[in-house]
């Protein structure tokens, strides 16, 4: 799995907190809401922190993220010394230590592409669960065929950068039918210099009867299947499919 430069770009990395309102996301709510029940918690992708460092008060936190870029923007954060912040893959991490939750959250579950990439991922987070503790991540449904609203005409922003003033943003898209793999470009430009900075994505939507197959090898179980953030059931037609569970 090659390195993605919209993480690992420190340019492009510095637009991840401007494109991703996480304070306000679903998923943000909903997680610190489960951590209020661990004394301790995995946040594996962890990106540039925010909920890692939004529910360290008071417990152990450990952060986990492949892109040193990420990891640059998360560490320099009022609230950072809360939080054991580490590089390193979530298919191959393991840190001795067990968790009351571990999580997987903003979609990072997708960017392992293959099925073995996924079965090592898991692997990972039975590994580090603690007896009793539960685990929850993320990923589209493809049966809601997302990336079809991710063209240029669909993605068109403005972003207001605080260093770079009115910034031009989009993306574009492109599926691979054979292995249902979806490649997004993602493109910002600064309007005050018309410099561009670009970055090619590429991401897997697996089935959720996959998903079941490859929890159970993992020797976790599920104890919900939610559709969304809301915390409603999962159902034909949902736009997520989210596994909130615990060891088998």
């Amino acid at each position: 799995m090659d390195a993605d430069r919209l993480y690992h770009d420190p340019a492009l990395a510095d637009f991840y907190d401007l494109e991703n309102g996480w304070e306000r996301s679903p998923d943000f709510t909903f997680c610190r809401a489960l951590a209020e029940g661990a004394a301790s918690m995995l946040d594996l992708g962890c990106g540039t922190g925010e909920l890692a460092i939004a529910v360290s008060g008071g417990r152990t936190v450990v952060a986990v993220d492949p892109a040193p870029a990420m990891l640059g923007i998360a560490r320099a954060k009022a609230g950072a010394g809360g939080v054991e912040f580490v590089e390193g893959d979530a298919r191959t991490l393991r840190l001795g230590r067990r968790f009351d939750l571990v999580v997987l959250t903003g979609h990072a579950f997708q960017v392992f592409l293959t099925q073995e990439d996924r079965r090592a991922a898991l692997a990972t987070i039975a590994a580090h669960l603690a007896p009793g503790g539960r685990f929850i991540f993320d990923s589209r449904n493809p049966a809601c065929r997302e990336w079809e609203e991710w063209g240029p005409e669909e993605s068109m922003r403005l972003l207001d950068h605080p260093r770079f003033g009115t910034v031009s943003a989009w993306n574009d898209v492109a599926l691979d039918a054979g292995t249902g793999i979806v490649t997004y470009g993602t493109h910002y430009e600064i309007r005050a210099t018309g410099e561009r900075l670009s970055a090619a994505s590429r991401i897997a939507f697996p089935e959720k009867a996959e998903l079941e197959a490859l929890i159970a090898e993992a020797g976790l179980r599920v104890e919900r299947w939610l559709g969304d953030w809301e915390g409603h059931a999962w159902q034909e037609g949902a736009k997520e499919i989210i596994p909130l569970g615990t060891l088998a």
